[in-house]
């Protein structure tokens, strides 16, 4: 097989009701996205492995549940070390070793390694994953930090050719970094006016340039005159707060300020989309589209999930139960397309469990190498579903919420092990759950059958104490693992064409 240029496009915080292709009644027109899925495939059972970003992000690039590392739950913050470590194998790594040039533009959020003025490292003066960004530790130290050194840790230590993009679009310093360093220094403190957490910020800087410049980025990456393969991750800061769309987006959906800024989005994938085709490389192209986690409740410059559905009859998350953070499936089911004429059959639709983490193991399987057993332990193939087999190919699925919640996934079953799949039950809207038709749970942990009730309302946790039993045991033997691969996938054998 041709080696397939690969293009990874992981959209922040944008939900599985997001794009008509998956809610045609959905209030807002996503006709790239759309025109992407009737020329691909469209997965309706595909999951981010936690749902909150940055170990989202660690799931892609190394085929590795986060809580398998330092970061139990919770996020990377300002100043924080490179959650990634050094020497563990990324997608970007394997790549790169089997004859890819790769490149990364856009939101990177796993860490980095900033040098200070007085000679020590910024992450030496705080507490990896705890939020203080609002104490003055945190925002204190970026007085500190030598913006013209080296920044360790990032994208090109961690298997890229090339890193463009910003660290998050709400956290200082606010600029861009190119490769290894900040393209610009900035100068000055933050705008009042500019939305995010204090530090220094370039003059005038506005955060309506990062997706065009984004897209600018990546047709450089697509158009580029070589002969072997590329692979361009693409992470984007959209439509995660500030939702700052361009003045030619505004007013173009019936979903408010933040459905115009997923039409924007939706025009990122059209420009990308169209750069392949001037380049000669749609066809041998494999375009993957996806999300982090679930949409956000609210944020100071945006209503939020419920409010949204109240004021514009939206609803981010379709007809799933559960946000950004939660362990319900709309924390984590993510909308999820992959484009490759040359291999997919167009307008098709797979119902098969996969993962954002199934990514490493699935470019393994086009380099045609093997994963060695401390490489990508928790990803699995799903090369045989692009290709139009049918069956599964994975058995089951660990999902993670912000707080360190776990729930099991296992064929039409899923179990959350806490009393409820909220990160934040304080958070909902009594005319939401009440629209919805959901009632607070009196068990220790909740049980769902998927296939009858998407929506996770009827709670089967009592009905069913051997299949709790059964899922508490699977759950803790795998979370005591190293590595899962074995576990969590199936052979050929139950494939057909």
């Amino acid at each position: 097989m041709t080696k397939p240029n690969l293009i990874f496009i992981l959209c922040d915080d944008l939900g599985y009701g997001d794009l008509q292709c998956y809610q045609p009644e959905g209030k807002i027109p996503t006709p790239h996205l759309d025109e992407l899925a009737a020329g691909g495939v469209r997965f309706t059972d595909a999951h981010a492995s936690t749902a909150v970003c940055t170990p989202s992000r660690y799931n892609v690039l190394t085929g590795r549940y986060c809580w398998r590392s330092r970061l139990k739950q919770g996020i990377v913050w300002e100043w924080d070390a490179p959650l990634l470590e050094e020497g563990r194998t990324t997608v970007a790594d394997l790549l790169k070793a089997n004859g890819y040039r790769t490149h990364c533009v856009g939101k990177w959020h796993l860490g980095w390694d900033w040098a200070c003025l007085d000679g020590s490292r910024a992450h030496e003066h705080v507490e990896f994953g705890v939020q203080t960004t609002r104490g003055p530790s945190r925002m204190e130290l970026g007085f500190q930090i030598d913006y013209h050194a080296r920044i360790g840790g990032g994208p090109v230590d961690r298997g890229f050719d090339t890193y463009f993009g910003v660290d998050v679009p709400n956290f200082a310093p606010y600029t861009w970094f190119e490769n290894d360093r900040l393209a610009e220094v900035p100068t000055a403190p933050k705008a009042p006016d500019l939305y995010g957490h204090d530090g220094f910020a370039l003059p005038g800087w506005r955060h309506e340039e990062m997706l065009p410049r984004f897209v600018d980025e990546a047709k450089k990456v697509i158009e580029a005159d070589h002969e072997e393969p590329f692979f361009l991750y693409m992470p984007l800061t959209s439509p995660h707060s500030p939702v700052t769309p361009n003045e030619e987006f505004q007013g173009r959906s019936g979903a408010g300020n933040y459905g115009d800024f997923v039409c924007e989005t939706d025009w990122v994938v059209g420009q990308v989309m169209e750069s392949l085709k001037v380049a000669g490389k749609l066809d041998n192209t494999l375009v993957i589209f996806t999300s982090d986690n679930g949409p956000e409740w609210r944020t100071p410059d945006d209503i939020g999930v419920y409010e949204r559905f109240v004021e514009y009859g939206h609803s981010s998350v379709g007809e799933l139960r559960g946000i950004k953070r939660d362990t319900w499936e709309g924390g984590h089911r993510v909308p999820y397309i992959a484009h490759w004429p040359e291999k997919i059959q167009s307008g098709s639709t797979c119902n098969e469990l996969v993962t954002l983490g199934d990514l490493m193991a699935t470019c393994a399987d086009i380099c045609g190498v093997e994963l060695g057993p401390d490489e990508g332990e928790d990803s699995v193939s799903f090369l045989p579903l692009l290709e139009g087999k049918e069956g599964p190919v994975r058995t089951m699925s660990i999902f993670h919420g912000m707080r360190g919640t776990f729930a099991l996934r296992q064929g039409d079953w899923v179990f959350i092990d806490a009393p409820t799949g909220a990160d934040f039950p304080d958070r909902e809207l009594p005319e939401w759950n009440e629209n919805r038709g959901y009632t607070d749970a009196a068990t220790p942990g909740l049980l769902y059958n998927l296939t009858t009730d998407l929506g996770e309302r009827e709670n089967l946790y009592d009905q069913y104490p051997e299949k709790v039993a059964e899922f508490q045991s699977i759950l803790e033997e795998h979370k005591a693992l190293a590595s899962s691969r074995k576990a969590f996938s199936l052979s050929d054998e139950g494939l057909t064409e």
